[in-house]
């Protein structure tokens, strides 16, 4: 049993999408038919005896290059279901099922093409939801239009902010890597120390840097250490003043708010989308992406601290004379510098989750042992590396968060 396919072309071929006219030679070029195929279909024996139809039905079947490419156009252009393309192709093309039915018969020896009107596929095509389906609003093509259009007149504009932002993680991690590890190791102790006055925190931070050394993992943490300061660096710079702003205008803060609730709302996955179209594959998307993602935090605590600063604390500046820029340095930062704080720790833990996702798009890091022991099932690599991912994360909650909170727990 076989059925045959179709898929080659005359000497002057058509594409419902492309002018493939270039293309000649016939059966010279493309075989016998024109490059059809023959694609046959081993069956047990004694089959054809029990279900002739099924037989006449896989013989009859022909699909030709312009039905495959006007299917394939109502799956890929305009984003229908198989089964909703296929259905609006019968009902556009009906002659093709006499050709399929022909011969075939019901059980009780009726012909099938009078009992397939419309077919079962079609029928199920005209209800409401794929109605809705075949009028499916162009976001995805509009997006990807804007994309590209951005990405061509955008290319001075994204080669800058690579090499900036490529440059300045490459610089942290040369300086990471050219510092001895002991001598590394000290300093962060010594800096959590000067921070908290913990000898506990100390002890703990040198014997989790150790462990990850141990482990193999020193020169992935260095490169995930690099990503985090940065990523961190930047939203901090860009998220404060905005939240100062946005706290000194409470319209900008109400625009501002549904867009801060949509960067916290959308999965992580969406941010390497974009980054990853217009960058590549690197460490820039990975970075941009970490920088979308943390930003909200330092932007919402920065107004909060901001907004609540004492009512009393404003109106004595301000009897003092205090100019707004006054008022800002000697008022409402050094009030609202706990919440600031807060914002800059929750940027770096956030950073920190996205920059080992940032993995998946060639970030570098912790993340890739984390992605490889996935793709792999390897559990040892995959344990060892979360272990790693989990120290880490708790030295930098401990060293960046503000030294009152910790002495109130």
């Amino acid at each position: 049993m076989s059925k045959r396919v179709f898929i080659g072309c005359g000497s002057q071929p058509k594409n419902t999408r492309f002018d493939m006219r270039y293309l000649n030679g016939g059966d010279g070029s493309f075989g016998p038919d024109f490059g059809g195929a023959t694609v046959f279909t081993n069956i047990r024996a004694g089959y054809l005896r029990e279900c002739p139809n099924i037989g006449r039905l896989l013989r009859n079947l022909r699909f030709t290059l312009r039905g495959e490419s006007e299917v394939m156009a109502g799956i890929l252009e305009r984003k229908l279901a198989p089964e909703a393309a296929a259905a609006e192709w019968l009902e556009a093309n009906p002659a093709a099922l006499k050709v399929w039915y022909e011969g075939v018969s019901t059980f009780d020896g009726r012909p099938a093409l009078q009992e397939s009107a419309p077919p079962p596929v079609a029928r199920a095509a005209r209800g409401f939801e794929p109605w809705v389906t075949r009028h499916k609003i162009p976001l995805g093509p509009a997006v990807a239009a804007s994309i590209d259009y951005i990405k061509t007149h955008g290319k001075a504009f994204f080669a800058a902010t690579s090499i900036v932002i490529g440059g300045s993680v490459g610089a942290v991690n040369a300086m990471l890597s050219g510092t001895p590890a002991w001598l590394l190791i000290l300093l962060v102790a010594g800096l959590a120390w000067l921070l908290h006055r913990s000898i506990g925190l100390a002890i703990f931070i040198v014997a989790a840097l150790l462990f990850i050394m141990n482990q193999g993992y020193w020169a992935a943490t260095l490169e995930t250490l690099a990503l985090v300061f940065v990523s961190a660096l930047f939203s901090t710079l860009m998220g404060v003043p905005i939240g100062i702003a946005a706290a000194h205008r409470p319209r900008l803060y109400e625009a501002l708010r549904p867009v801060l609730d949509l960067m916290q709302t959308l999965p992580t996955f969406v941010y390497l989308i974009p980054t990853l179209v217009l960058f590549g594959l690197g460490v820039v998307p990975g970075l941009i992406s970490t920088v979308i993602f943390a930003l909200p935090a330092p932007i919402r605590l920065t107004h909060l601290g901001i907004s609540s600063v004492p009512r009393p604390l404003l109106e004595a500046g301000d009897a003092f004379g205090a100019t707004p820029m006054q008022r800002l340095w000697k008022i409402e930062l050094p009030s609202a510098r706990p919440m600031i704080l807060a914002g800059v720790t929750q940027c770096i833990m956030l950073s920190l989750s996205m920059v080992v996702i940032a993995a998946l798009v060639g970030a570098g890091g912790l993340g890739v042992p984390v992605v490889r022991a996935l793709n792999s099932v390897q559990i040892d690599v995959g344990f060892e590396a979360g272990i790693a991912i989990v120290l880490l994360a708790i030295i930098l909650d401990r060293v960046s968060r503000p030294r009152h909170s910790s002495v109130s727990r």
